[in-house]
């Protein structure tokens, strides 16, 4: 089977095989260290990022028709939680109270931050989480082990995964939320749109997204002993129409040979990094990806503007 589990590499065996493809490639997990979910925030206050505005003002519209789909008693599984702000807004508009909240994402100092804010925010509910690889198998905390779990996976993540992770992942998480019958999951997709209208989002003028992106050299090099000079890569952001995607990368400046975990890596001038995808689905499209990975749809939402969308899918 093409998506079959395997074994989860190591996160160095994983930056040795992207660098030595091809088209060498860096897992975008990297992104998210300390600095780089810094970064990010400050991406989503930019003009030109409309993600974040676009989700937000979705929730707030629909967020108590989309809690409602919980069951009574619920724990909140938020995968991707780099801050509590959108899980937030589906745990204070159900009508049937949540009883726990449970963010789970591999940057375990967000994760901490968040749950010292919401002990002083939501006192009354259990907030328990999970610093973890979310792409494999999860088992939940026995702290909520009776409580009927209802997923949600907000923001555009999904839209860096492949369809075959994509495929990969909601089999995960069908899994992880096995127990219930036919297990609630919500899931925000960045809508298919002009590129005109992407590319600034991926490209900004302050050049806050090319820090980003750089920035996953300088994780690189404290994780494996490398030595990336950052400002020796252009960050560079395209419109792949045949995918429908956009791809960022960091483009060698010059020929130059660096060093990771005891092995040198030869970059041409011109030659790139391929550190991000960021697919932008169709309703149906993703209704279709979702249905080969065993879940039916239980609903859609979109933004006023039509720009960002949100499915709940039915195990």
């Amino acid at each position: 089977m093409p998506d079959a589990m395997e074994p989860a590499p190591s996160v160095l065996d994983e930056i040795l095989a992207g660098l030595s493809a091809p088209q060498k490639t860096l897992p975008a997990k990297l992104f998210y260290d300390e600095a780089g979910c810094a970064l990010f925030n400050r991406i989503t206050l930019l003009p030109e990022y409309y993600v974040t505005r676009a989700e937000m003002a979705l929730l707030d519209r629909h967020a108590p028709e989309i809690a409602a789909h919980a069951p009574p008693g619920a724990a909140l599984v938020e995968y991707g939680a780099s801050d509590e702000a959108k899980g937030v807004a589906l745990l204070d508009a159900g009508r049937r109270p949540f009883a726990a909240y449970v963010p789970v994402d591999i940057a375990e100092p967000a994760l901490l931050a968040i749950a010292g804010r919401m002990r002083g925010s939501h006192p009354a509910l259990a907030v328990v989480p999970v610093a973890a690889d979310f792409l494999q198998p999860l088992a939940l905390p026995p702290a909520v082990a009776g409580l009927p779990p209802f997923g949600f996976f907000p923001g555009s993540t999904i839209g860096n995964f492949r369809p075959p992770m994509v495929r990969r992942f909601l089999r995960t998480v069908r899994a992880t939320l096995s127990g219930v019958e036919a297990p609630g999951f919500v899931v925000g997709t960045d809508l298919r749109k002009d590129p005109s209208r992407l590319l600034p989002a991926y490209d900004d003028g302050a050049g806050i997204t090319a820090a980003f992106n750089r920035n996953i050299l300088l994780h690189v090099n404290r994780i494996a002993d490398g030595d990336f000079d950052p400002d020796a890569f252009a960050h560079r952001a395209v419109w792949n129409a045949h995918e429908g995607r956009i791809e960022m990368h960091l483009e060698s400046r010059t020929a130059q040979a660096v060093r990771v975990a005891g092995r040198t890596v030869r970059f041409r001038a011109g030659e790139s990094i391929h550190t991000e995808d960021s697919y932008k689905h169709t309703p149906d499209g993703f209704r279709a990806l979702a249905a080969e990975a065993g879940w039916r749809s239980g609903g859609f939402w979109r933004d006023p503007d039509g720009l960002f969308g949100m499915h709940l899918l039915r195990g």
